[in-house]
């Protein structure tokens, strides 16, 4: 097996808010980044319609580069030029952030917990386990999220009733749909199966 034919098991985390969201998945380890962004974003429930970037400490960047930003290194390298086994080759640890809405600055440790060979007539990528739901976009970062959870389990509180106009009266921050996610994850996957021969 090449490194090429192997899976990242990865676990994903949402820094800084409570009740804790969480996801483990897995990918192929040859994922481009650009791909991967599309694959976080349908396992956390965010909406994709800000811009994102997964970095290695301060220095390191992929993302969408800005063609007009003068200042060199201001803007990422492109994720669409970068896989998930180039990114992990640069790290120490085996772990790296994944940043999205850089208003709201949703950060995401991601950590690698394993490569492993495929599974025959599995799809991949593949949601293995989650936890918690996304806050909902544009909510203000993790401190407007703690402040929407407060005001919607508080009927006198005094932004209820906005809160329910925005987003509706039914949000339930341990509610996780896994089929519905599952599914999703299936309309992104290639039509081969792994382990299939063509």
């Amino acid at each position: 097996m090449t490194a090429q034919d192997q899976i990242a098991r990865l676990a994903i985390t949402l820094d800084d808010v409570k009740p804790p969201v969480r996801r483990r998945i897995e990918v192929p380890l040859s994922i481009r980044l650009d791909r991967l962004h599309r694959v976080f974003q349908i396992v956390m429930g965010w909406e994709d319609y800000h811009l994102y970037e997964f970095r290695i400490g301060r220095d390191i960047r992929y993302g969408i580069p800005d063609p007009d930003w003068d200042f060199p290194g201001s803007s990422p390298r492109s994720a669409k030029q970068t896989t998930l086994a180039s990114l992990l080759a640069q790290t120490r640890n085996k772990a790296f952030k994944y940043v999205y809405d850089f208003g709201d600055d949703w950060q995401h440790t991601v950590k690698l917990e394993a490569l492993t060979a495929p599974e025959p007539r599995t799809i991949y990528p593949r949601l293995l386990a989650a936890k918690g739901r996304c806050p909902p976009e544009d909510v203000g970062g993790p401190w407007g999220y703690a402040e929407y959870l407060q005001a919607m389990a508080d009927p006198t509180h005094e932004r209820h009733a906005e809160m329910v106009a925005w987003r509706g009266p039914d949000f339930d921050p341990d509610a996780v749909d896994e089929a519905a996610i599952q599914r999703r994850l299936n309309r992104l996957a290639p039509r081969r199966k792994a382990g299939a021969t063509s």
